[in-house]
């Protein structure tokens, strides 16, 4: 599931939640909301379900697989704190998702696609795992090759991000810097983590 390819308004449809950002699946949610099917019915979701769903919200907006899932929840778990918040906390961190929030990208996939292909650099180190978890201080920035910032200058010119003030973006030098860790309160999905938490403490 680290990658998913299908139909991403489906699973936005499915979830109840614009879980995907790209402008086709958030139109086709706008135009019709209601579960994936031929006569969808409302469905009343057992506790079971409902923590089902939450889990599948949390794999679908961050790109994470199962395992990466279970690692992020032990590491969660280990660390001192509520377990919950912990958890979304390294979500959060997730370097795919600080090059989304800064602004460098639309959608979580194309700042995935883009660490990968090896556009970024963190502190000064080419980094191609969307998984590498950011500290305060690190600084994110693109690689030095002009056709690269062209690419990205044209993203985000089209792009309103709405950084987050755990994060600076410095647009003209295409550079992010890591201020603080981010808190419960800065995750910018509405998700139910304790019912995860409690899924994956089953």
């Amino acid at each position: 599931m680290a990658r998913y390819t299908g139909p991403k308004a489906r699973i936005n449809r499915r979830l109840g939640a614009q879980v995907y950002e790209n402008s086709g699946a958030i139109r086709a949610y706008d135009r019709r909301d209601a579960p994936p099917g031929m006569h969808p019915r409302p469905r009343r979701l057992s506790n079971y379900g409902r923590a089902l769903t939450e889990k599948q919200k949390i794999k679908h907006y961050y790109g994470l697989g199962e395992r990466q899932l279970r690692r992020f929840f032990n590491l969660a778990k280990a660390a001192k704190g509520n377990t919950a918040e912990n958890l979304l906390v390294l979500c959060e961190r997730r370097l795919d998702n600080v090059v989304r929030r800064a602004g460098f990208t639309k959608t979580r996939p194309q700042a995935r696609q883009g660490i990968t292909h090896g556009h970024f650099r963190v502190n000064g180190v080419k980094v191609t795992k969307p998984s590498y978890l950011v500290r305060p201080g690190d600084v994110v920035e693109l690689r030095g090759r002009e056709n690269l910032k062209n690419l990205y200058r044209g993203i985000i010119a089209n792009n309103d991000p709405m950084t987050p003030e755990w994060l600076s973006f410095d647009s003209e030098d295409l550079k992010a810097t890591v201020l603080s860790l981010p808190t419960a309160n800065d995750v910018s999905f509405p998700v139910d983590s304790n019912v995860v938490v409690e899924f994956l403490s089953r």
